[in-house]
C-alpha cells in the first residue's frame, strides 16, 4: 500500500512539473541539489586536507640567494635594508648572496595559549608579573617522530654490527632506510617554511622585553644535567627510553627557559691560555664516560685535580709534528700559516692535532659529532680550541661554500660513500677549489677509492704505515668545471643552476656536484691571499667594500679605546669569544693580536656576509638566535651581541629565551658586552640581575646604549 502511494505521488509531483507554474518548483529542486552538493563536497574536503602528503623530491625548496651565483641585471636587493626578514628564495641571483637560509621553525599543530604567571624570589622592585605565552606541544606526532628515527638508527647500527664495521651512528643504513630520512627532513623543511609565514603575519608590536616584567628561575631536570644541549639532547617526553641524543637537530617546541646547573662538584675559573694547552680541571668537564676513557688512551692522564696532554704522546702513531711536516713535505703548496689559514677537522677526537696547527698560525675549527657520547669536544672547548658540535647525518653543516682550505678526518669514522656519497658531497660543497682532503683511515675501503673519482679528486699523496696499516691520503678539489665534463659517468650529476650552494640552515645535503666558481663576482673563483694579508683584503666579488672597510676600521677604534682598556674586562683570563651577530668580522679582525679565537655567528636573517669573514682569514657559522645554539654549557668566556635584539624582537617567540642561553653559553666569571636601544637594555638589565649577573657597566647616549654584565656561580 505505501509503494502504490509512493508511486502515485512521484506522478503527481510530475504533472505538476509540467504545470507552466511548475517551472519555479523546478529551479528550487535545482538550488536544493547544489547545496547538497556543495555541502558533500566540502566535507570530503576538509576530511581529505587532515592527511599529510609526503613529498617525494627536494627540488621545489626554495632556497635563498647565494653569493656564488651570477648577478641578474637590474635586481634590487632589500636584505641590506632590512634585518628582520626571514625569507627563503628560490631562483634568483645576486653578486653578494644576500640571504643564507631564511630563519625556519618547526610547524606545530594544535597550538593553545595559556598565561603563566611568575615571580621573582628576590625582587628589588615592586614590578607587576609578566604575561609568558606558553604553546602546547603535539606529543603524539613528537612520540611518533622520535621512535621512528630511533627505530631506524638502531636497526642501522644492528646491520654494521653484522657486516662487521664499526659504525658512528650517522652512517650505515640501507638506501632505503636513507630515503625515508631524507623524506622526512623534506617534510620538517617544509613544515618550517609554513611556520615562517605565519610568524610573518602575527608580528608583535611594543618592546622586546616586557619591562614591567619579573622572572623565576629554576634548572632544568634533563637527563644530560649539567651538558645538557637543548637541541641536540633527546630530552622529550620518551627521551629517557630512547637513544641520547637526537639523530638530527631537533629543538624544543617550547623556548628554554630553565637554567643548566653547574658540574656535581661545582665550577672554578678554568686554567688560563697558553696553559689550557697541557692541562685543565678535571672537575668542570667530568664525565663517568670520560673517566672510563682516560683509562684506555695515553694522550690524556689524570694528575690529581686536572687532566694533562702529554706533548709526545698523541693518537697519531709518531709525533703529530711529524705528521704535519710529512703533510707539507708530499704537498709543498700546502704552506701551514700561509697558503692555509683555515682547517675544519672532523671527529674533534684528541686535538693535538689542532693544538699543533695553532703554533704554525693556522686556524682549525674541530666538528664534534653528536654521537660522542665522552664529550671529547666539551674537553677541546675547555683547553681553548675553536669547536662546535653538530649531526653529520642528512643536512647541511652550518656553513657557506667553498670557505675551508682544508678538512681534516683522522680516524673520524664516517661512512663517507654511504647514502650516494651525500656526506662527502657535502665536504665537496664546503671545501674551497683547489682545497686539500686529508684523510687518515684504517683499513682503507674500494667503495671510497671509486667515490673520490667519480668527483674528480686528484690523489696528491698516499702513505700506509705498515706497522698500523693506516693509510693517509691527500686529495685535492679541482679547480675549473671542465674535468667534470670528461667524466664517462655523470654520477653524480651535476646540480642545478637554480640550486643555491651558501643555502645550509635546515637544508638537506644533495647528491650533485656544484660547479666551481669562475667569474670574478662569485665568491671562491679565486685563492685568497696569503695569510695575514688575507685579513686585510677585500676580493672583487664584495660589492660592498666601503661598507667592508668602514666596518673594520669602526671595531678596531672600539676595541683598542674601550673594550681592551675602559670595561673592566681581564683580558689574560679571556680566550673562547663569540660574536653573536657578526656582519664583517670587523669584531673578530680587530681582536686578532689578542689570544683569543672569535666564532663569527652570522644571523640567518640577515644578509649573508659569511663567506667573506671566511675569506679574510677568520672563522664563523650560520645560527638562529630563536634556537639554541649548538654547543655545550660553559663553553664562551665572552660573548659580545650589536643590536642583537634590536634586529630579532618580531621573530622569536620568547626573547628572554635568548637571554637564558646566553646564561648557558657563558663560564662563570664569563661576560657579556650588549650594544642596542636603550628601550632594549634597560629590561635586559632586569633580567640579567633576576640572574644574579654582576652588571659592570652601563653607557647611554641619545637613544643607544651599552651593558657590560659578568656571569656568577648562582643557580637557583
Amino acid at each position: 500500500m505505501m509503494e502504490i502511494k509512493r508511486k502515485m505521488g512521484i506522478a503527481h509531483f510530475a504533472r505538476r512539473i509540467k504545470h507552466p507554474r511548475g517551472l519555479w518548483v523546478k529551479m528550487a529542486f535545482i538550488v536544493v541539489l547544489g547545496l547538497c552538493f556543495v555541502f558533500f563536497w566540502s566535507f570530503l574536503s576538509s576530511y581529505a586536507s587532515s592527511f599529510n602528503v609526503q613529498r617525494e623530491s627536494f627540488d621545489d625548496i626554495a632556497e635563498p640567494v647565494s653569493s656564488r651565483t651570477k648577478p641578474a641585471r637590474n635586481e634590487v636587493t632589500e636584505s641590506s635594508k632590512s634585518h628582520e626578514r626571514s625569507k627563503v628564495e628560490s631562483g634568483s641571483k645576486s653578486k653578494e648572496g644576500r640571504h643564507v637560509g631564511g630563519s625556519v621553525h618547526k610547524h606545530e599543530t594544535k597550538k593553545k595559549k595559556e598565561h603563566v604567571v611568575v615571580s621573582h624570589p628576590h625582587k628589588k622592585k615592586d614590578l607587576p608579573k609578566p604575561v609568558v605565552v606558553v604553546e602546547e606541544e603535539a606529543v603524539v606526532k613528537e612520540v611518533q617522530e622520535q621512535v621512528e628515527a630511533e627505530t631506524e638508527e638502531s636497526e642501522s647500527n644492528k646491520e654494521d654490527g653484522e657486516d662487521g664495521t664499526e659504525s658512528d651512528g650517522n652512517e650505515g643504513e640501507s638506501d632505503q632506510n636513507g630515503d625515508e630520512s631524507s623524506a622526512s627532513v623534506d617534510e620538517e623543511v617544509e613544515e618550517k617554511k609554513e611556520e615562517v609565514e605565519i610568524s610573518k603575519k602575527r608580528k608583535r608590536k611594543g618592546p622586546v622585553f616586557d619591562p614591567k616584567a619579573e622572572y623565576s628561575w629554576r634548572l632544568c631536570n634533563t637527563r644530560s644535567k649539567h651538558n645538557y644541549m637543548p637541541c641536540i639532547d633527546n630530552d622529550g617526553l620518551i627521551g629517557r627510553l630512547q637513544s641520547y641524543r637526537h639523530r638530527e637537530r631537533s629543538c624544543p617546541k617550547k623556548p628554554v627557559m630553565c637554567l643548566v646547573p653547574l658540574p656535581h662538584d661545582g665550577y672554578d675559573p678554568p686554567v688560563p691560555w697558553p696553559e689550557s694547552k697541557s692541562k685543565i680541571l678535571y672537575k668542570n668537564v667530568a664525565h663517568p664516560k670520560l673517566a672510563a676513557y682516560i683509562k684506555k688512551h695515553n694522550w690524556v692522564n689524570e694528575s690529581g685535580e686536572y687532566l694533562t696532554f702529554p706533548q709526545n704522546k698523541t693518537a697519531f702513531s709518531g709525533n703529530v709534528l711529524q705528521y704535519l711536516e710529512f703533510i707539507q713535505e708530499m704537498v709543498p703548496d700546502i704552506e701551514w700559516g700561509k697558503n692555509v689559514r683555515i682547517v675544519l677537522d672532523i671527529g674533534c677526537s684528541e686535538s693535538s692535532f689542532v693544538a699543533a696547527l695553532l703554533d704554525k698560525d693556522v686556524l682549525t675549527v674541530s666538528l664534534g659529532l653528536k654521537d660522542d657520547l665522552v664529550d671529547l669536544a666539551q674537553v677541546a672547548l675547555e683547553r681553548g680550541f675553536p669547536t662546535f658540535v653538530s649531526a653529520l647525518a642528512s643536512r647541511r653543516l652550518p656553513f657557506p661554500s667553498g670557505v675551508f682550505d682544508i678538512i681534516h678526518c683522522a680516524a673520524c669514522r664516517v661512512h663517507w660513500h654511504s647514502h650516494g656519497g651525500r656526506l662527502l658531497l657535502e665536504m665537496n660543497r664546503i671545501l674551497r677549489p683547489n682545497g686539500y682532503f686529508i684523510l687518515s683511515i684504517h683499513p682503507w675501503c674500494a667503495a671510497m677509492t671509486a667515490l673520490t673519482a667519480s668527483i674528480c679528486w686528484n690523489i696528491l699523496a698516499h702513505k700506509t704505515e705498515e706497522a698500523s696499516e693506516m693509510g693517509v691520503r691527500i686529495y685535492q678539489k679541482p679547480e675549473s668545471n671542465d674535468i667534470y665534463e670528461l667524466r664517462r659517468r655523470k654520477n653524480p650529476p651535476l646540480c642545478k643552476e637554480n640550486e643555491n650552494p651558501d643555502a645550509a640552515w635546515y637544508v638537506p645535503m644533495k647528491t650533485c656536484l656544484y660547479e666551481i666558481p669562475s667569474a670574478i663576482e662569485q665568491h671562491g673563483a679565486e685563492w685568497p691571499e696569503e695569510w695575514p694579508k688575507r685579513l686585510e683584503t677585500y676580493p672583487e666579488w664584495l660589492t660592498s667594500k666601503e661598507k667592508a672597510v668602514g666596518d673594520t676600521d669602526h671595531w678596531k677604534a672600539m676595541v683598542n679605546k674601550s673594550y681592551l682598556t675602559g670595561l673592566g674586562i681581564d683580558w689574560l683570563h679571556i680566550r673562547n669569544v663569540m660574536d653573536m651577530t657578526a656582519i664583517y668580522g670587523g669584531f673578530a679582525a680587530s681582536l686578532v693580536n689578542q689570544s683569543v679565537w672569535v666564532m663569527n655567528v652570522v644571523p640567518v636573517h640577515s644578509p649573508d656576509t659569511l663567506p667573506f669573514i671566511y675569506e679574510r682569514g677568520v672563522i664563523g657559522i650560520y645560527h638562529d638566535w630563536c634556537e639554541p645554539f649548538g654547543t655545550y654549557p660553559r663553553s664562551y668566556d665572552l660573548l659580545h651581541a650589536d643590536h642583537l635584539f634590536s634586529r630579532l624582537k618580531n621573530r622569536c617567540k620568547q626573547p628572554a629565551s635568548i637571554v637564558v642561553e646566553m646564561d648557558r653559553l657563558t663560564r662563570p666569571g664569563g661576560w657579556v658586552v650588549v650594544r642596542d636601544k636603550v628601550e632594549i637594555l634597560e629590561p635586559l638589565e632586569d633580567i640579567l640581575r633576576s640572574l644574579h649577573w654582576e652588571i659592570r657597566m652601563t653607557y647611554a647616549q641619545d637613544k643607544e646604549g651599552m651593558l657590560c654584565a659578568q656571569k656568577t656561580l648562582w643557580r637557583p
